[in-house]
């Protein structure tokens, strides 16, 4: 996975790589003649006391070394830029690939695992990349160059080398082995980790309201022990590499050095030819290492990789289609009644359908309402209509067309909804309500907030509209927020209106002047509201009631309550029914 993922990602990189593998290549050749040439000064100049070979093979010696530093700056640069780019690649195909999932497979992963993937894990692929760029063509052509030359200087020496490479590779291997499995676990735990301390922190009221701080900070303790094992286990392989590659690298210097000594004493070798071996056999050494060290960061990467493909692999149920050919869906559809035919839909493995063919008109300048109880279908039904979902059977279409054949720009671009929960993004007030028509004057603003009963709020507050709103709008009251989410969708001029549960934080004086102004701002749209308050639903002009994913009657308010018994109960648990309109 990660071979394939890193192939990927350096396709379009290919010039810069090519530029990363010639410095390399140039550094690593000085590397490998500054040893032999040191060994000549010693040798052709020092001890045969030639002044000028000394001056003429040291001038060559310090151009070599300037050529190479040069390279080496210039393969550390390219190689960060090269990095930064794959990374900035990487987190923009997570981010993009996370915009086209649905709900179902957000939820599957988890909300907080797609964070820590699309951050930390892209993040762990950056520095190995960072690390792989420093080392691609550095390692293989030091160690295989080493050796050559090592051999070239003395074959009798060269055999400290056949023992100490195997006794290298084995450390690795043994090291690598261990640590595949502590970084998948590791990567897995630091999910649950920022799942547990996303739920404590968005929960700490409850927490406190019922007195479980002591119960839930020994649950993060539990987890948070568990990481820091992983960690320390992981650190300790890592830490006991360096110690076990130094002892073998002393023990053969030593080795060199002592054996040398003898064949310099016996005429077999010349010093400088010594100093050589010597200074190549650390280069094959340090080769060795470094190559260590990528295979040693090789695990995290891969588990890393491995979480990423899931994510980059993953089909979204909802898949976006192409106009046929000739068909222009251009601007929104205007004037179009959404029309449900024997809709089912449910959830992936599930036993019992969600919902279970339904079937309903909602025209223009009419208000459509959904009621049931809790658990009945209602807001799965409204995310049908901008295919948040798709429906596992029965069609839905509108002004004609089947929902499923239009593109989804086109069809979300027809219709503003105002969802459950409502959620203001960081930012000023007027940055929130621009996210549904960024082009829109403050006079069109004032308008939305006026219509939707925001306004006389907005204007006390000392900033007004350039009011900081903290992140989920946390800074303002639940029927504030609603109130500027609703002013939001009517800020796009659209033909189908999508209302989930938005007025249930607002009290019955403030919800009935907000229906009142819906009623005449949006007289010629389709509005469907889903609400649990009877009240709110009075007026429509169609009535859906849900019980258990079914359609078990539709009508208005007064045909209802004398055909429907769900309809009446849910009626009569809030309202007298003398005091029905």
């Amino acid at each position: 996975m990660l071979f394939g993922l890193m192939t990927r990602l350096l396709a379009g990189h290919k010039g810069g790589v090519a530029a990363i593998v010639a410095l390399q290549l140039v550094q690593t050749a000085g590397n490998l003649l500054l040893p032999t040439i040191n060994a000549a000064i010693i040798d052709d100049g020092i001890v045969a006391g030639n002044t000028p070979e000394i001056f003429r093979l040291g001038t060559v010696m310090s151009l070599i070394a300037a050529v190479q530093a040069a390279a080496a700056i210039a393969a550390g640069y390219f190689g960060a830029v090269v990095a930064m780019k794959i990374g900035h690649q990487l987190r923009g195909e997570v981010f993009t690939r996370i915009q086209s999932l649905s709900s179902q497979e957000v939820a599957a992963f988890g909300t907080q695992s797609l964070v820590t993937r699309a951050t930390n894990d892209t993040q762990q692929i950056q520095s190995f990349a960072v690390l792989v760029f420093t080392m691609l063509a550095a390692a293989p052509v030091m160690a295989a160059g080493g050796v050559l030359l090592a051999w070239q200087q003395d074959m009798v020496l060269s055999s400290v080398v056949i023992v100490s490479m195997p006794i290298l590779l084995l450390i690795m291997y043994l090291i690598v082995r261990r640590l595949v499995p502590l970084y998948r676990q590791g990567q897995e735990l630091l999910d649950r980790t920022g799942e547990l301390l996303r739920e404590q922190i968005i929960g700490a009221s409850v927490i406190r309201a019922f007195v479980r701080q002591g119960h839930e900070t020994r649950r993060f303790a539990t987890t948070n022990s568990s990481l820091t094992g992983n960690n320390l286990q992981s650190s300790l392989l890592v830490a006991g590499m360096l110690p076990l590659i130094m002892i073998v690298v002393n023990l053969s210097s030593v080795a060199v050095v002592w054996f040398g000594g003898h064949r310099v004493y016996d005429g077999g070798m010349k010093i400088g030819a010594l100093t050589a071996f010597i200074a190549y056999i650390l280069q094959i050494l340090l080769a060795i290492m470094m190559a260590m060290y990528v295979f040693m960061t090789a695990p995290r990467a891969a588990a890393c990789a491995e979480r990423l493909g899931a994510v980059l692999d993953a089909k979204p149920s909802v898949q976006d289609c192409k106009a046929p050919q000739g068909t222009s869906f251009g601007g929104t559809l205007e004037g179009a009644s959404v029309t449900f035919r024997n809709v089912s839909f449910s959830y992936p493995g599930a036993e019992n359908p969600v919902l279970e063919d339904i079937s309903f008109t909602a025209v223009p300048g009419t208000t459509v309402a959904i009621v049931g109880s809790t658990g009945s279908g209602k807001s799965t039904l409204l995310s049908l209509v901008p295919r948040f979902l798709d429906s596992t059977a029965g069609t839905i279409s509108i002004g004609g067309r089947n929902i499923c054949s239009m593109p989804l720009d086109v069809l979300r671009r027809s219709m503003a909804a105002v969802p459950q929960k409502s959620h203001l993004f960081s930012g000023t007030i007027s940055d929130n309500l621009r996210v549904a028509a960024p082009e829109a004057t403050d006079a069109q603003l004032w308008e939305a907030m006026e219509t939707a009963q925001a306004a006389s709020f907005v204007r006390a507050l000392p900033l007004g509209m350039d009011t900081e709103v903290g992140q989920g709008g946390t800074n303002l009251s639940g029927g504030q927020r609603q109130r500027l989410c609703i002013s939001r969708a009517l800020l796009r001029r659209v033909p189908v209106y999508l209302f989930d549960d938005s007025f249930s934080a607002l009290d019955f004086a403030t919800e009935a002047r907000v229906r009142d102004a819906l009623e005449v701002a949006l007289d010629s749209a389709v509005v469907i509201v889903v609400a649990e308050r009877i009240s709110t639903v009075a007026g429509a002009g169609q009535i859906l009631v849900l019980d258990d994913g079914r359609l078990v009657a539709q009508g208005t308010h007064l045909q209802l309550l004398e055909t429907s018994a769900t309809y009446r109960e849910i009626a009569e648990s809030q309202l007298a029914l003398d005091d029905a309109p």
